[in-house]
Parts: C-alpha cells; structure tokens; sequence
C-alpha cells in the first residue's frame, strides 16, 4: 500500500511539473522557465562544477494527504539523523580536500549542493529533479539558456526504491549516479539504469553470505523480516532462491514491517516471531523499521532470539543500541559496510558552523538543523512557546567539543567511507575527461570534453573505466554492471557487563578470483546473549527433516529425492551391497575351484569377466541414491551403461562360443572354433563395450545430465533429481543394451538342446529371459513414476537384473561345487557317467 501511495506521488508530481510546463511555455515563449522548484533541506557550496547529493538527514516525514483541488503541501521531515548528517559533510570534506589536492583537477574548483532525502520516495525524487534541473528561477539570453549549470554527477541515493526510480529518469539523460548504500540486485541491469554505479557490494552478494553464515552454525531454521520497499523484496526473493538452491534450509515466516508506526500490525508480526520455533531472525529492513519494531519486541517481552542484521542496521544502528533495546539486541550478528579510515575528517567536522542569515528551508539549512538538534536550542525567532517553556536560543557559538555528539565518532566510517570513494570516483573521472588530448578524444571526430561544455553522458564514458586506490588502501573500479568487488564485514553485537554497547568485527566475507566467495570467522570473540553463551540450536522441526515435507508450512520446502536415511534408501542400499558381496563370494569360489572341470568347462574366464561385471552393476546403482550432485548425474547412467554392455558382452560371447562348439562337434564345422579363441573372445568383448563407452561420451559431452529442482509434481515440495539432458542419448544407451540382450537370448535358445548334461546354454536363455523381462516392464513403470520414485524403480531393475543374471548363471554351478561335488567331473557333465 505504501509503495503504491509512493508511486502515485510521483506521478503526481511529474503531471504537475507537465501541467506547469504547458502553461509556462506560452507565458514565457523566448525563455528557460523554471517548472517547479521544490522546499528542500540542502547545503552548498559553489564552484565551476557541481556534484550533488542525496543523503537521510531525517528519519521520517509527513506527507500531506493530497485533496486534488489546491496545490499539494510540501512534505515536512523529522527525528534528525545524525549518522546521515554525518554522510554529508564527508561528501562536503571530500570535496573540499580534492580542492586542496594540486594533482586532481587543478585550476578547477568542485562546489556541491546536497539535499536531504528524509528517507522518502518522493522528497528524494524531488531532490533528485532540482539537481538535474537547476535552481534558476528563469533564464534569459538571446532564447539560450545560461547561468549556474546543473549538476554533472550525483552521489545518491541512499535507499535501493529512490535509486531505482531516480536512475529509471535520470538515467534517460546519462546522468551519473552513484550509491552509497542502496544494495537491491535489480539495480545490476546496466541495460535499465545505464547511468548507475555504486561503491557498496549488491544483495545478491550479501544473501549469499548471510546463507555461509547460516550453514557455519547449522541454522537450517529461521524467520525473515523485510522492508516494504525494493530493497526488502528482493532480498526475500534472493534469500528464498539461495536457500533453494543449496539446501541449507529453509524459512519459518517473512513478514513484511509496515512503513509508519502501524501498532497494531507491528504486535501481531511479534506475536509470530514468539509463537514461532525459528530461534534466528534475518532483518533486512531501515534502522526506522527497527526502531518501531523493537519497541513492541520490549513490550511483548520476546527474548532469546539470535538476530542477524543486513548492511542496512549492522554497523551504524547507533539509536537501537541502548539499554532499552540492547537485552534483546545484544548478541546480534550481521553484515556491514567495509570500515575505512578518512584522515582529517574529524578535524573538519570540528569546524561546522551555522548560517545565521539561512535558517530557513533554503541554503544550509541542514546544518542549523544539526545545530539545533546537538545543543537542544533554537535559533531566533524561536518557535511559540519555546522560550516560555525554558528553551534556549541558539547563538551559533556553542563547541561541538564540549558536547557529547555522536558526528564527531570516526572510528566507524562505514558509508561515510562510500561516500568518500564515490566523490572521489567523479572526481577521478572529471579529471581524466579534462586531461584529453584534441584530436585523440573518446567522442565524435575524436573530440574532447571542455569545462565550458562539460555534458553529463561525457562525463559517464570515464566513469565507466575509472580506477583508482584510496588513501586507504582499496582498488576502486566498476564492472560492466555498476558494481564494485564484494567485501563484507561480518559484526557482533557487544553489551558489556557496565551496561555500555560495542559492535566488533568478528570475521569477513569476501569474493576474489583465486579462492571464490569465502567466509572467514573468529568464533571466540562472538558475544552470544544466551545463559548457555554458546550459539542457538535453530532448525526445523521433525517433520521438516530430509525426506520429508510441511505443507501446513508455506515457505518450507523440504528437498524430496532418494536418501539414505529413509526406509526405501536403506533397502536399496543393502541390497546393492548384499549383491556385491554375493560376487565376491561366487568369485572366491571359483578362483579356490578354477581346476575343476564345471568352471573350465564353462570358459573360466569370461565367468570371471562376467562376476566382475556384475559387481560393478551392483555398485553403480548406489549412484541413484542420496542428494544429486553434477558429477554423480553425470556418472550414475555412464556407470550403468558400460557396466551392463561389458556384462551381457561376456555373455554374448559365453554363447557364441557355446553355438561354436556344438558346430564344431558335427563334420566339418572344425574351423567354426578358429574364430572364438582367448584373444577374439577378448577383443570382442572390448570393442562391443567401447561402442557403449562412444555412446556416453557423446552424450555428456553434447547435452550432459544435471542435477533439477521440479516443482512441478507437488507444490509443497520440491523433487531434487537429475535432468536427462538428452532423452535420446538415455534411449540409445538402454537400446544398445537392448539389442545385446536380444542377441544373447536369441543364440542361446537356438543352442537349447545340446546333447551336455550340463547345458549352460539353457541357464543363459533363461537368464537373458529375466534380464529382458526386467528393463522391457522398466520403460512404462518408469515414465510414469513420479520424482524420486523414478530413481528408486532403476535402482530396483538394475538389481533385480542384476541378481536374476547372477542366480541363474552362477546358483547351478556353486550349488553342484558346494553341495554335489560327485558331479563335478569330466563324466558327469559330458553325460558319460552316473
């Protein structure tokens, strides 16, 4: 409701501002009008070239409820931030020192005008508007327009809702934007805000380590809170994607805090963090959101709660940290900004002073602001009643020393340091764009930018291939999306035993080419607020485990694919093994037996071939089970398939060799044994597998399987499984197979009848009957198997294949071995004896 109010807003001001147009272009034909001029807290400085800025100095604002028959009030803004005030002078100092500096834009003098958003769409909108547009209020000049030109570059805004809006309209004209604090990963689409840039790492990036920390201390349970803005939405989405896609866990609740002090909403958002069992809280919301929202956690007494607190509160919530809130608070684990160091900042700021002839809504109105707000006085004439109730007046000479004020705090720049590298970033790039060569320059006709003409979308060219290096020690650069190279300090929350609050860096997270996204933690420094002093225990409850799913949770997605740890994975399992040791005993059996006329009748050595197989059959079902991964989709069918062609291959040959003999036996069919020696039978065996082995490699090379989250057999589930890739590259592996089995049945049932006692030609048509038998009723139960049920029916053909190949083939032979050892002889299996 409020995004929609906001929307509105704006587009009532732009109507307005084209109403306005409309009619002063008849009033004023032959000159630059003006169209609006908006009541903006601001300070400035002049100079050849102007930045602008946009930073919160006030927390909150009253907008008046617009009657659409007069004129709407302008807004009216309160709770002076002074951490924001703070963001402004170090634009101001900044500046300031780039004057001084004689290596950066010399002969050229930087002059700003900076306003103050009140952390609302609108007035950030407005402010945006009356740096693009100028503040002249009509110019004159032979139907040219001259004067105090506007703005080059601005530095702003501070939210991820006004940036988006500002850069969606600025952005038309190539004007330079550069944050310092909005985050929202929508903001990377160069494609829709080409003019934005900024000097703080994207929320995708923070997501993604708030998702390390979570899975450092086994947290797979927590709750969300969100701010009702882009910034708030789109880390929902982030975080929600993320989760899903690593498995890490899952969220109990997200809700979303109201933008004004909505009591009662804000009490049942409460009552759903106490009633819920998710011990750890993500806040991705504004220090105002907080504020209003722990007033009503103290009332309701909600305690025990590990918080984690986005860039957006982490470091700078110096109003949350108090003895009111800090027994709830403390403990608190978050992202926050990269602290830098600015030398000589403290020093200018020592040297604020008002301006006596502006305490009005114009000129350097912000700072009186401050003034009135640091010494609690008023500056005349005072407001009614004031001086009657015991309130001072402001003379303009009171010492910021002897006052205990938190601007003069610098051991904690962290967006002050972002601002400071945005300043800078504009001023590097005027400077390479005011030292072109004529005639070498980047534009039309290899023209240069001059400082009598100086353009915006000039500007911009440079801005985009800047780099430079801090006093500090950081390398500032922007990608081809706007953004620069992620690094976050991870901060704890400290109440100390005196009452008093310190926020410690325990750790950071970082990305780099070498090592990828990393974090990196000093557990023993974190203060836990718990009795035990260790971390919570947050996870998901029973039925939220693996393999099982809450529906009556919304955003509790369990994962669904065969595991391990569920009934069906077990079976599975200890089938496939009880399989593989049976190989290993038939194989130690007749290695201990391999003299004896039933194995050497029966070509020892493809039996032995054909037991090995076997038991890599059984293993490579083990593939199927537990979660999918990329190198087990893509190993689990190659696996198989080479296993079951090398398998049924042994036979294949078995068989020929079977039919080779029974011609041999028969006048004139001698030479038929010529073609089936040890090394044919060998050679044929190898070719007839590497043409399975052609097979996978060409199909995970072309169209590799990989692993899938479906959503699309149930909607309180997702079914973790491996996508095929290529569905005709898994048909031509079972055909081959197919076709091999057919082969060996075929050869086999023709050579049924040999006049042997023992016919291994009977065992392994019988035999090739099972194993066709199997994977023909596979194909069907298969396709029409849902998610992980598909992987438990292959798992189940592969073994029961595989245990029908091995009883047939191989129970005759250990049975006479073990138990019938009289038939175990030349005689016996010829038919020549009893």
């Amino acid at each position: 409701m409020c995004s929609f109010l906001q929307t509105n807003l704006v587009l009532v001001i732009l109507l307005y501002s084209y109403f306005t147009y409309t009619v002063s272009s008849s009033l004023f034909p032959s000159s630059c009008q003006l169209q609006g001029q908006f009541h903006l807290n601001g300070m400035n400085k002049v100079g050849d070239i102007i930045l602008g800025g946009l930073f919160p100095v006030h927390f909150f604002s009253s907008v008046p409820h617009p009657s659409f028959t007069s004129e709407p009030q302008q807004p009216t803004c309160h709770g002076f931030y002074v951490q924001g005030f703070r963001q402004a002078q170090t634009m101001a100092f900044a500046i300031d020192e780039i004057n001084r500096n004689a290596n950066l834009l010399p002969n050229v003098t930087l002059g700003y005008t900076l306003y103050d958003n009140c952390v609302e769409l609108g007035i950030g909108f407005r402010g945006a508007l009356s740096l693009a547009g100028g503040q002249e209020e009509q110019i004159v000049s032979n139907g040219t327009c001259t004067g105090n030109p506007p703005v080059l570059g601005i530095v702003g805004d501070s939210s991820s809702t006004p940036s988006i809006a500002i850069s969606s309209v600025l952005g038309l004209y190539r004007v330079p934007i550069v944050s310092y604090f909005a985050t929202c990963s929508c903001l990377s689409d160069h494609r829709k805000y080409p003019s934005f840039f900024r000097t703080i790492p994207s929320d995708a990036f923070q997501v993604r380590a708030i998702i390390k920390i979570l899975k450092h201390f086994g947290w797979t349970w927590a709750g969300l809170l969100i701010s009702d803005d882009d910034y708030g939405r789109h880390a929902a989405r982030s975080l929600q994607f993320e989760l899903s896609l690593s498995g890490e866990g899952c969220l109990d609740y997200i809700e979303v805090l109201p933008w004004d002090k909505d009591t009662d909403e804000l009490r049942r958002i409460v009552n759903v963090m106490k009633k819920s069992t998710a011990r750890v809280v993500i806040a991705f919301v504004h220090e105002s959101h907080m504020i209003n929202l722990m007033e009503e956690v103290v009332k309701e007494n909600v305690t025990s709660l590990q918080w984690m607190a986005s860039e957006g509160w982490t470091a700078t919530a110096g109003v949350l940290q108090t003895p009111q809130f800090m027994p709830y608070l403390g403990g608190t684990l978050g992202i926050a900004i990269r602290r830098g160091e600015i030398p000589g900042l403290r020093e200018f700021l020592l040297q604020i002073r008002p301006d006596l002839h502006h305490n009005n809504n114009n000129g350097n109105s912000m700072v009186n602001q401050f003034w009135e707000f640091t010494f609690q006085c008023r500056f005349a004439p005072a407001p009614a009643g004031w001086l009657e109730g015991g309130g001072a007046l402001c003379t303009g000479q009171e010492d910021l020393e002897n006052v205990n004020t938190e601007i003069l705090d610098i051991s904690n720049l962290r967006p002050e340091y972002n601002v400071y590298k945005a300043v800078y970033a504009l001023a590097y790039s005027l400077d390479d764009m005011l030292q072109c060569n004529p005639g070498r320059g980047p534009f039309s006709r290899q023209s240069c930018a001059t400082l009598q003409s100086l353009q915006p979308w000039q500007l911009l060219y440079y801005l985009e291939r800047v780099n430079f290096t801090t006093p500090f020690g950081d390398q500032v650069s922007f990608d081809e999306n706007g953004d620069v190279v992620p690094i976050y300090d991870v901060m704890n929350w400290l109440w100390l035993p005196d009452g008093s609050t310190e926020v410690q860096n325990v750790g950071e997270v970082k990305s780099s080419a070498l090592y990828g996204e990393e974090l990196i933690l000093d557990e023993d420094k974190i203060f836990w607020n718990f009795i035990s002093k260790k971390p919570p225990r947050s996870v998901c409850s029973e039925s939220c485990l693996s393999g099982t799913h809450m529906t009556s949770k919304v955003f509790c997605f369990v994962f669904k694919f065969l595991s391990y740890h569920e009934p069906l994975g077990i079976c599975l399992t200890a089938t496939s093994l009880l399989g593989t040791c049976i190989c290993a005993v038939v194989l130690g059996i007749f290695i201990y037996h391999h003299r004896t006329p039933i194995i050497r009748a029966n070509n020892s050595e493809l039996s032995f071939q054909v037991l090995l197989s076997l038991k890599l059959c059984f293993l490579c079902s083990l593939l199927f089970i537990g979660r999918p991964r990329l190198w087990t989709c893509q190993l689990r069918h190659a696996a198989f398939g080479i296993s079951f062609v090398l398998c049924v291959s042994c036979i294949l040959v078995k068989t020929m060799v079977v039919l080779a003999v029974f011609k041999a036996s028969k006048p004139g069919g001698g030479t038929s044994l010529k073609w089936f020696g040890a090394m044919q039978q060998r050679g044929t065996v190898l070719f007839l597998t590497s043409i399975q082995a052609a097979i996978c490699t060409t199909w995970l090379v072309s169209s590799s399987p990989t692993p899938h989250k479906n959503t699309q057999y149930q909607n309180d589930k997702i079914v973790y499984e491996c996508a095929f890739g290529s569905t005709v590259g898994f048909a031509v592996l079972l055909g081959y197979i197919g076709i091999l089995a057919f082969l060996s049945f075929l050869i086999a049932f023709l050579v049924r009848n040999l006049p042997d006692s023992f016919n291994e030609a009977k065992l392994i048509t019988f035999s090739m009957l099972i194993f066709c038998a199997v994977w023909v009723a596979f194909v069907p139960v298969y396709i029409s198997s849902p998610g992980n049920y598909a992987d438990a029916v292959e798992v189940f053909a592969i073994l029961a294949s595989s245990f029908g190949l091995l009883i047939t083939l191989f129970g005759p032979k250990c049975y006479i071995i073990l138990l019938r050892p009289e038939l175990n002889t030349k005689k016996a299996i010829m038919g020549r004896g009893t």
